[in-house]
């Protein structure tokens, strides 16, 4: 039985009287789902997700987190319920140290004191943050800056998480660490909700896609039902992975059967494919 967290009716926003961000959205997000939200630069995508917490309030229509229409509701109140990771670390950091960083979140919900240590060392463990946590976030590089506003929203523990660009500006190792804790927020029940430009990310990791352009969502489904139309993928300016545009190709010359979304699902329905044929020609 689905679970609404997030219900959006007919929301609209605008900008100083005259820019439309968004318009007519209705959209329902489950407790528990990992939803990719893609779209090219403009189309709406973070205008949505920042209704979601408070940070933007809609023109028409209304916001509906936990049962509580958000038009009356303070950023604050939200943070309970909605963690917003922001794409720029620079905008969401402003503590002395990595560790009052992270303690600041949870006790400004009244956390006790013993739950905030806990918490905190856990997300340092976690993040590998260890090393860092005397230092000023604004002394250590861009990428471990980036993790560190991942942490400080992981220690309040909300039921909703949105990361916006969380791979953008990311090295390997610390990329994989985005992907292990999209991983285990969804192990622990929450929602997780992507707004990324990163295809390979998003194919590996969420289990729903909205695709946005132009103000409007435009596809709400899968991600290899998005990812194999290649007029919708065209009409956002952006390309699936290459690993699904090899998988498209040898589809079309009848190799495999199947279009696919990582290498391993490829090697799987290549594997398919040539046992199919050794056992017809043997």
């Amino acid at each position: 039985m689905n679970d609404p967290i997030i219900k959006c009716e007919n929301l609209t926003h605008v900008y100083s009287g005259v820019v439309v961000a968004i318009q007519n959205i209705n959209l329902v997000i489950n407790k528990g789902e990992l939803v990719g939200i893609i779209g090219q630069n403009g189309s709406g995508k973070t205008t949505l997700v920042k209704h979601f917490n408070g940070l933007l309030k809609p023109t028409k229509g209304k916001v509906i987190v936990k049962g509580n229409d958000t038009a009356n509701m303070r950023v604050q109140e939200l943070s309970r319920n909605v963690g917003y990771v922001f794409q720029n670390p620079n905008h969401q950091l402003f503590a002395r140290t990595v560790q009052e960083e992270l303690e600041f979140g949870p006790r400004n919900l009244g956390i006790s004191e013993e739950e905030i240590a806990d918490r905190v060392e856990k997300a340092l463990n976690f993040f590998n943050l260890s090393e860092y946590q005397n230092h000023h976030p604004y002394r250590i590089s861009y990428p471990i800056r980036k993790l560190v506003g991942m942490a400080s929203i992981y220690t309040m523990q909300p039921d909703v998480f949105i990361l916006d660009e969380p791979t953008t500006g990311q090295d390997h190792i610390t990329t994989r660490t985005v992907y292990e804790l999209i991983n285990r927020l969804r192990d622990e029940g929450s929602t997780v909700i992507c707004v990324s430009h990163d295809m390979i990310l998003l194919a590996e990791v969420v289990e729903r896609m909205i695709v946005m352009r132009d103000s409007l969502i435009i596809a709400d489904t899968d991600p290899k039902t998005v990812f194999s139309d290649k007029e919708l993928m065209a009409s956002t300016h952006l390309t699936p992975p290459q690993i699904t545009e090899l998988s498209y190709r040898l589809r079309e010359n009848k190799l495999i059967n199947n279009i696919t979304l990582s290498v391993d699902g490829l090697l799987e329905e290549v594997s398919k494919s040539f046992s199919l044929k050794r056992s017809i020609y043997s």
